[in-house]
């Protein structure tokens, strides 16, 4: 790995939240060589998150979507509520175009694709911790013609984080039973969450939600 000089000198405490190993693992690898006075900490879920929250200082955490199933929205908001300071960086394999202004919405502090380089890697920790976020040339846009207009409702903006996440997947053509075990949900749940979808955005018909995605997502 190639060292790169980095903008944060003091100590960090860094906390790497993620349900697989070989991706906690790459991660540190990445930042140990990059910011050597960092202090690693893992936990492959929610709990073990808290409670090291609890009781350690944390400067970042480097955040899963979902980790066995749980969506996080709730989980960065009880982080926080912990330590207002501590900074969250999202590290996901949801595609930031559908999911990135959603979650910095909602409290994160960046967000970042697994398949992104180590320099992004290294450029996102580098900027959060120094200014205070990381945003995307997309997410900037986002966020300046957002800024630029009239507040205008968006249904989609009603979704909680799993009933987007399931609404996105009926739109990309999953079906049910494929939903069901990719996430680890009974059918009658995906069921439950599809007809929450459309009853939020009034529609009947995934052709519909579809229609809707397309023209309501930007």
């Amino acid at each position: 790995m190639n060292k790169k000089e980095n903008n944060v000198n003091a100590n960090l405490n860094i906390l790497l939240v993620d349900d697989h190993f070989v991706v906690r693992k790459g991660i540190e690898l990445i930042i140990n060589s990059t910011f050597p006075n960092a202090v690693i900490h893992n936990a492959e879920n929610y709990d073990e998150a808290t409670e090291i929250v609890k009781t350690i200082n944390i400067d970042l955490i480097v955040l899963d979507i979902i980790i066995n199933g749980i969506e996080n929205i709730k989980i960065m908001k009880e982080l926080k509520s912990i330590q207002s300071t501590t900074k969250i960086l999202i590290f996901s394999c949801y595609e930031e175009e559908n999911y990135g202004l959603r979650y910095i919405k909602n409290g994160a502090d960046g967000y970042l694709h697994k398949y992104c380089s180590e320099t992004k890697i290294v450029d996102a920790i580098n900027e959060v911790l120094s200014i205070g976020h990381f945003y995307s040339d997309d997410i900037k846009n986002k966020l300046d013609n957002k800024s630029k207009r009239k507040p205008v409702s968006n249904p989609i903006d009603t979704l909680s984080n799993r009933e987007f996440e399931i609404a996105k997947m009926l739109v990309d053509g999953s079906g049910n039973l494929e939903i069901a075990n990719k996430l680890k949900i009974q059918m009658s749940t995906v069921s439950t969450y599809k007809n929450r979808v459309f009853e939020k955005l009034d529609i009947s018909n995934i052709i519909a939600l579809s229609t809707f995605f397309r023209n309501n997502i930007n």
